[in-house]
């Protein structure tokens, strides 16, 4: 990582002091610091880096303010040290720091309107090196990008042929991406990203989204994650692929987990075919090989899914049976319990093909759902769902506590607990759509409320009252999913 050498470091100091002596007015450095202090750090300082920071803890000119070391600031953290602020705060220039050496320095302005990433240097003294060129040339301004590289999903990079990066970012996740750091065409190099949140369109709730970025692999790897909360989502996300063979995954891990821990994983018994011809909705193949095998699944710390039709928990009333789509539109599970108010997990029904689609939940009590409409988005298929609570539990036996675990890893059951937030739209807006979902859901009645819900997070909150446009007094008729979950419409009452 290195590669500049003690003499080329050598080489940068002189030039600054120089520098500073004939600018005194214009260029400050602060102090270096002891091989004893250098030692004492939470990470390697390599040789040449060490020949800077004996001689030169920082510099502050009328533009910027770099430090090097940990004075009075925090301590290294995520693989990379902060060096300084960039435009007033909106962003930072950060260094990795790890076993290979300190670099690359990467500039990361995650906010505002046009929020940019670019690797400036592959290491920290060529960047210096190169800083110091331009402030004796008098340019007050960085090195404009060369290069141009896409940052990449980490779900795309996690499915991907690439093992070392795949190592970096395990299953990957839906709102982070990747930027390959050891891969680039030149320096400084420009990365093609944007955050997944968006503040446009007002804001869900409270509007604090942030990004968190870390380096990781000793510097191989810069990690973007979007933190959506209390924004709406401002562009798809890639999501992880679901195995053609889910539905025997799903089995096969489930009775894996009860074999081995009984205490925590209990599966009920399933049915034959000919009872599932006898349910008052069709059964698609990849359900009845599941439901063949399990009829329940009690996972400790999580709430009793119940697969079989009948269970006292699969109950609701009437008019919150009317909302939420009635007969044949949906597939009770579970009932979710989260403060006073009950949830309905169930598995969306296309009663035009017969289909089972997205697991969701939905608020079960009359008042609330009528008044605040909303959808949990829990999974995309049952096979999906069963998949997800098998690695959870797979993932808790490995420590104290099961159900504790599990419970803490599985809050977003529950609707206005998971985020981020799909924005609800006037389905309006999709007259003459040239996608034949969004189309079809432009003819549902006026104030009507939609998100496709095809490219977004999984899990997400759809939270219809938090739109701008959903009216304040609005009370919902009933919701309306499309495509088994693909879309999901609030249909306000009339009048």
């Amino acid at each position: 990582m290195n590669d500049a050498g003690p003499e080329a470091a050598a080489a940068v100091v002189r030039a600054l002091r120089e520098l500073a002596r004939e600018r005194a007015d214009e260029v400050e450095l602060f102090d270096g610091f002891t091989d004893a202090e250098l030692d004492s750090w939470a990470v390697p300082v390599p040789e040449d880096v060490r020949v800077v920071l004996r001689q030169i803890g920082g510099l502050e000119t009328e533009e910027h303010e770099y430090r090097f070391g940990p004075r009075g600031r925090a301590v290294f953290a995520d693989g990379y040290w902060t060096l300084g602020e960039l435009d007033f705060g909106e962003g930072s220039l950060i260094v990795g720091v790890g076993s290979c050496g300190w670099g690359p320095v990467v500039a990361v302005r995650p906010w505002g309107d046009d929020p940019d990433v670019m690797v400036e240097a592959p290491e920290f003294v060529g960047w210096l090196a190169g800083f110091t060129e331009r402030l004796a040339d008098g340019v007050a301004d960085r090195a404009a990008a060369k290069h141009f590289v896409p940052a990449v999903p980490t779900v795309e990079v996690a499915e991907g042929t690439d093992t070392g990066l795949g190592a970096l970012v395990g299953r990957g996740d839906s709102l982070t991406d990747l930027v390959d750091l050891r891969d680039l065409p030149g320096y400084p190099c420009a990365v093609g990203w944007e955050p997944y949140f968006s503040t446009s369109h007002n804001t869900a709730d409270t509007g604090s989204s942030e990004v968190q970025f870390r380096i990781v692999g000793d510097g191989r790897a810069l990690l973007l994650r979007s933190v959506v909360s209390g924004d709406f989502l401002g562009r798809p996300v890639r999501r992880h692929q679901l195995p053609a063979d889910a539905a025997d995954r799903a089995v096969a891990g489930l009775r894996a987990l009860a074999t081995e821990f009984p205490s925590f994983v209990v599966l009920d018994a399933g049915v034959d075919d000919r009872t599932m011809d006898g349910w008052p909705v069709p059964v698609p193949a990849e359900v009845r090989s599941v439901l063949r095998e399990i009829g329940a699944v009690a996972i400790a710390g999580l709430p009793a899914l119940r697969l079989l039709p009948g269970a006292p928990e699969h109950e609701v009333a009437p008019e919150v049976h009317h909302m939420m789509g009635g007969d044949g539109t949906y597939w009770p599970l579970a009932r979710i319990g989260y403060g006073h108010s009950p949830a309905l997990l169930q598995i969306r029904v296309d009663p035009e093909t017969g289909r089972w689609g997205y697991a969701v939940s939905v608020p079960a009590e009359a008042k609330a759902l009528r008044e605040y409409p909303e959808v949990a988005l829990l999974a995309e298929s049952l096979p999906d769902l069963l998949l997800t609570f098998a690695r959870l539990a797979r993932q808790a036996v490995d420590g104290p506590d099961f159900a504790g675990r599990v419970t803490g890893d599985t809050r977003w059951l529950f609707p206005n607990t998971g985020e981020p937030w799909p924005r609800p739209a006037p389905v309006g807006e999709w007259a003459g759509s040239a996608d034949p979902l969004l189309a079809a859901a432009a003819g549902l009645p006026a104030g009507t409320h939609a998100a496709d819900l095809r490219a977004v997070p999984i899990p997400s909150d759809l939270c219809f009252y938090r739109a701008a446009g959903w009216p304040y007094a609005a009370r919902l008729d009933r919701l309306h999913f499309a495509a088994g979950g693909g879309l999901a419409a609030a249909v306000p009452a009339s009048g």
